[in-house]
């Protein structure tokens, strides 16, 4: 089998030169050779580290019938839906790693993709085999949740930040030089990346149709040594989370920072790695862990892919769902989530300020579970509290009242508790 890859970066000239390097292995695996015939590049004067033929010239590859597998490593959106759309019209196999791309024209990909085959493992939680987990391993199972650590760079700056109490914008410049963070860090940091994977994710598990616009997505930006401080104090940690649950007949998606249970395994994922919880109702609870990013890690799970495809040579469902979801499933709306809240808030230190935010908050039907005061200066204290699992709805209304009532001296922050 030939397979033409468009795009390659680093993770494509793994893709290559793994090919190249365990071709023994590969064979012996797939029942047949596969060769990385040919590699599609922008600039073509740029060096490489590859020794398969490079041109600038997509249209000469997609043409080429001697190619049988598609590779897209390019990122994007719409160019490269464009460029998959044209692979699968003239019958090619395609693997994929761009979670973007997927997050947005998931369901059209696979309408398009019929019985060719369309694989993506590589686009979520990169060497971690979490799609074929929960599109084939789990297929006995109704899922009841998933919770996962998918983005490197934000689990790489909150350990460092837990652990070594290193300031917000000291480890976004290091994660920066590392390389763990782009010059524009905000697609990680502000939980765009990971809700592209959690998405992923929740097609597969539940057949929900949903846009990054459609769901709660908030970042790790606003976090504070005396959101730490707190999370210590009563056994928590802080990871950004992704979250899929199923209630009822409605299922939640959102992607944000949350206190976690140190005893939790998932609250032992640290630094770059990546970290996902499935809970089955027949299985309970599996974990899979490793490199989220890197390229020989995400390129193994995409000669995976085309090591399946060498093997099956037709394509199964692309999201899992040979029929329609006869539960018929809809999106829960972000204000009907329900949970924990720690809120913070910055006050002056004088009377009656406590007893105006307690007043507020009871009349929204929230309640305090724990409480903690410490002062800033002469004048002003941080007041740190979490609630009693209250109405999303509830607790935004009351921080907008909050605020307009002048009981505090800066934008309150909360941060969700999951148990």
């Amino acid at each position: 089998m030939k397979v033409g890859i468009i795009g390659v970066g680093t993770v494509g000239a793994s893709v290559a030169n793994i090919l190249r390097d365990n071709k023994d292995i590969i064979t012996e695996r797939s029942g047949c050779e596969i060769e990385p015939a040919i590699g599609v590049v922008s600039n073509l004067n740029k060096k490489r580290d590859v020794t398969i033929e490079l041109t600038d010239d997509i249209d000469a590859v997609l043409n080429d019938d001697s190619i049988d597998i598609i590779v897209e490593l390019m990122g994007g959106i719409e160019k490269p839906y464009e460029i998959v759309k044209k692979a699968l019209a003239k019958g090619k196999a395609v693997v994929t790693a761009n979670k973007a791309l997927l997050a947005y024209h998931r369901y059209e990909l696979q309408d398009l993709a019929g019985d060719t085959p369309f694989e993506y493992e590589a686009a979520v939680a990169g060497g971690i085999p979490i799609i074929n987990a929960l599109r084939d391993g789990l297929t006995a199972n109704h899922i009841q949740s998933i919770r996962g650590i998918m983005n490197g760079t934000c689990n790489y700056m909150l350990t460092k930040m837990i652990n070594e109490g290193v300031d917000y914008d000291t480890i976004l410049s290091e994660s920066q030089e590392l390389g763990y963070a782009e010059a524009d860090p905000t697609f990680d940091v502000g939980g765009f990346d990971a809700a592209h994977k959690l998405l992923i994710l929740g097609s597969i598990a539940y057949d929900i149709d949903a846009k990054p616009e459609d769901i709660l997505i908030e970042g790790i930006q606003d976090i504070a040594p005396e959101d730490i401080d707190f999370a210590n104090e009563f056994n928590y940690t802080i990871k950004l989370l992704t979250i899929a649950k199923k209630i009822d007949k409605k299922v939640e998606l959102r992607v944000h920072p949350a206190f976690i249970s140190k005893d939790e395994m998932i609250a032992k994922v640290d630094g770059v790695m990546n970290g996902v919880s499935v809970i089955g109702d027949k299985v309970g609870e599996t974990m899979y862990y490793g490199a989220g990013a890197g390229g020989d890690a995400t390129a193994s799970a995409v000669i995976a892919n085309i090591v399946d495809i060498a093997r099956r040579g037709k394509g199964s469902p692309m999201l899992g769902f040979e029929l329609d979801n006869s539960e018929d499933l809809t999106l829960m709306s972000k204000d009907e989530i329900q949970t924990k809240y720690y809120l913070r808030f910055r006050v002056e230190d004088k009377a009656g300020v406590l007893a105006k935010i307690a007043t507020i908050l009871g009349e929204q039907n929230i309640s305090i579970e724990k409480m903690i005061q410490k002062p800033l200066n002469k004048t002003c204290a941080n007041l740190l509290l979490a609630t009693h699992t209250s109405l999303e709805k509830d607790v935004v209304d009351a921080l907008k009242k909050i605020e307009q009532a002048g009981a505090v001296t800066a934008k309150p922050v909360m941060i969700r508790i999951e148990d």
